[in-house]
């Protein structure tokens, strides 16, 4: 489920938005005892790593050839699925990257439409506990 996010300049780092992300919202982290933050290689950093230990987060990210397998990473695997099937759903079925803003305002509401819209839709799956989930493609039924 959708709990947070940013639009932010390609050129800053991740991290940088992430931590700006979590100093605005601190009580996101702060009610999710034991939050697992979970991204890939770009996250990268010890500084960044005790940030979050700090916040009582931990980061679960996949390792470099050159370090030892970390904690948790045999988990990665079962979760990408999932995480692409949310990344593809953003960008096909919503049309994330055809949103059709002009101002960073329009381009703001347009993606806020459709976050709110698919966390709409896992939210109604969850409660409703339906043999079947219901889709984000109209007329699924």
């Amino acid at each position: 489920m959708p709990i947070l996010w940013a639009l932010a300049n390609p050129k800053l780092d991740e991290r940088e938005v992430l931590s700006a992300m979590l100093d605005r919202e601190p009580h996101l982290a702060a009610d999710r005892p034991d939050l697992l933050v979970i991204a890939d290689k770009g996250f990268a950093s010890k500084e960044f790593e005790a940030d979050l230990a700090f916040r009582g987060a931990e980061l679960l990210r996949p390792s470099f050839k050159r370090e030892k397998k970390r904690r948790g990473e045999s988990l990665l695997k079962s979760v990408r699925q999932l995480i692409e099937s949310v990344n593809d759903t953003l960008k096909g079925q919503l049309d994330l990257e055809q949103h059709g803003g002009r101002t960073f305002e329009g381009v703001a509401v347009r993606v806020a439409q459709r976050i709110l819209a698919m966390a709409a839709a896992i939210w109604h799956n969850h409660k409703t506990r339906q043999p079947v989930t219901r889709s984000l493609i109209a007329y699924d039924h």
